[in-house]
C-alpha cells in the first residue's frame, strides 16, 4: 500500500489521480488532500477517501472548510502548509499538481524528506530546475514525470543509455488555434482560448496550450529532467494527440510512446513505476479507425512563446524563472480582459529583453527573481493595456 499526498486534489490532475486511486484501493490510499479554495469538492473528497491530513492554502476557504468538516483528519490552513503536508512521516509518494511556482517549495521539501516524487507541475523545474535537480541527485530521488509528454520520454528511455540520445522530440496538439495567423488571433476571447480540442484541463494550463507557452515550459522542463541540451530538444505538432513524445537515438532509431489521450495513464505509471497495471480507461487504440498520423511544424512567428522559451533556457541563470513569472502575470491580465491575447507574447518578450541575468544559488534567488519579474510584468502590462 502506497500512501499518497495529492497537492492539488481538486484540480484536473488531482481529480484524475483520485480516479486512479479509486480503481486500486488495495495499492493506494490518499493520505493527504490539498486544495486552494474549492471547499465543496474538497469536502466530498475528504468524505470518500478519508485522508489523515487536509490542506487548504487560502485562509478564508480554510475556515469555511473547518466549519463544515466533521472528519478526523488533521487540517492545515494557510501559507507553508503544502510543505508541512509533503514531509509527513505517513506519506510515501507526493503528487505535485498545484498550479504555478507554488509547487517548488513542497517539491524541494519532499525530496529532502526522502519521498517519491510524481511531478505534474511544470513551473517547479522551469523556475527552480537547478535547485530541484541538485537536491534530487543528492538524495538519490527519481522524479517521475506526470505530464504526458515527459512521461512519454521517461518511458522511451527505459532500458536505454541516456548518453546515446540524439534528440528529444516533444509533441503538441497545437491547441485550439492551430493554423491560425496573427490576424486571426487579433481579437480572440477568453472563451475561444479555453476550447481545447483534445484535453480537459484547468484554466491556466488550457490558456498556456492556446498560446503554446505550455510547450515552451515543457522544453525547459525536459532540459532539466533528462539533462539534454536545448539544441537537442525539438517540438512538433501532432494534432491527434496519439504520439505523446519521442526519443531519437544516435543510430537514427526513434522510439515513440503512443496511446489514447488520457492523463490517468501517466498518473498511474508514476504511481506504479516500474510496474504497469491495466489501463485506467479500459480502452485500447483502435487502429482500424486511424488512417494516418499527422506531423506538422509549429509556427514560431505566430506562437513566439517557443522562441522565447529557448531564449530563456539558453540564457540560463534566473531567466527561466522570469519567463515563467511573466507568462503567469500576462495570462492573469488576459483573463481580467486587461490585455489582448497576442499581448501575452508581447509582455513576456519585453520582460525577457530587459532582464539582466543572475545566477541561481538558493531558493531565495528564485523567490527574488520571481517577485521582481512580476513587478516588471505589471509595468509591461500597463503599456499593452487594451
Amino acid at each position: 500500500m502506497k500512501e499518497i499526498a495529492i497537492l492539488g486534489s481538486t484540480g484536473s490532475i488531482g481529480t484524475q489521480a483520485l480516479e486512479v486511486i479509486r480503481l486500486h484501493p488495495d495499492l493506494f490510499h490518499a493520505q493527504v488532500l490539498a486544495a486552494h479554495v474549492n471547499v465543496e469538492l474538497l469536502l466530498k473528497q475528504a468524505h470518500e477517501f478519508n485522508p489523515s491530513a487536509i490542506v487548504i492554502t487560502d485562509k478564508d476557504a480554510g475556515e469555511k472548510f473547518k466549519s463544515s468538516y466533521n472528519g478526523s483528519a488533521e487540517v492545515y490552513i494557510g501559507d507553508g502548509t503544502l510543505e508541512k503536508a509533503a514531509v509527513r512521516d505517513d506519506v510515501d509518494i507526493v503528487l505535485v499538481s498545484v498550479v504555478g511556482i507554488n509547487g517548488l517549495l513542497p517539491t524541494l521539501e519532499a525530496i529532502r524528506a526522502g519521498k517519491e516524487i510524481a511531478l505534474a507541475n511544470k513551473e517547479t523545474l522551469v523556475a527552480g530546475g537547478a535547485l530541484v535537480i541538485e537536491e534530487a541527485k543528492k538524495h538519490h530521488t527519481l522524479i517521475r514525470p506526470v505530464d504526458s509528454e515527459h512521461s512519454a520520454i521517461f518511458q522511451c528511455l527505459l532500458g536505454q543509455d541516456i548518453k546515446k540520445i540524439h534528440k528529444l522530440i516533444l509533441t503538441s496538439s497545437g491547441g485550439p488555434f492551430l493554423g491560425k495567423t496573427r490576424e486571426d488571433l487579433e481579437n480572440v476571447s477568453l472563451s475561444d482560448a479555453l476550447k481545447h480540442p483534445t484535453w480537459h484541463m484547468g484554466q491556466k494550463v488550457t490558456l498556456d496550450s492556446a498560446t503554446m507557452f505550455n510547450k515552451g515550459l515543457e522544453v525547459i522542463e525536459a532540459h532539466w529532467l533528462f539533462g539534454v541540451d536545448y539544441d537537442d530538444i525539438d517540438v512538433v505538432i501532432q494534432p491527434q494527440s496519439i504520439i505523446h513524445s519521442m526519443v531519437e537515438y544516435i543510430d537514427g532509431s526513434i522510439i515513440a510512446q503512443m496511446g489514447n489521450p488520457d492523463m490517468r495513464l501517466p498518473i498511474q505509471f508514476a504511481f506504479t513505476y516500474p510496474k504497469r497495471m491495466e489501463t485506467p480507461s479500459h480502452e485500447f487504440m483502435d487502429w482500424k479507425k486511424l488512417s494516418a498520423i499527422k506531423i506538422l511544424q509549429p509556427d514560431y512567428k505566430v506562437f513566439r512563446s517557443l522562441k522565447l522559451a529557448y531564449q530563456a533556457g539558453k540564457a540560463g541563470g534566473d531567466m527561466t524563472t522570469v519567463f515563467n513569472a511573466a507568462n503567469e502575470e500576462a495570462i492573469k491580465a488576459f483573463i481580467r480582459s486587461e490585455i489582448k491575447f497576442l499581448s501575452i507574447f508581447d509582455v513576456v518578450e519585453e520582460v525577457l529583453d530587459n532582464w539582466d541575468v543572475h545566477d541561481i544559488h538558493s531558493i531565495e534567488d528564485v523567490i527574488s527573481a520571481d517577485k521582481n519579474a512580476r513587478i516588471a510584468s505589471a509595468s509591461a502590462i500597463q503599456r499593452f493595456k487594451c
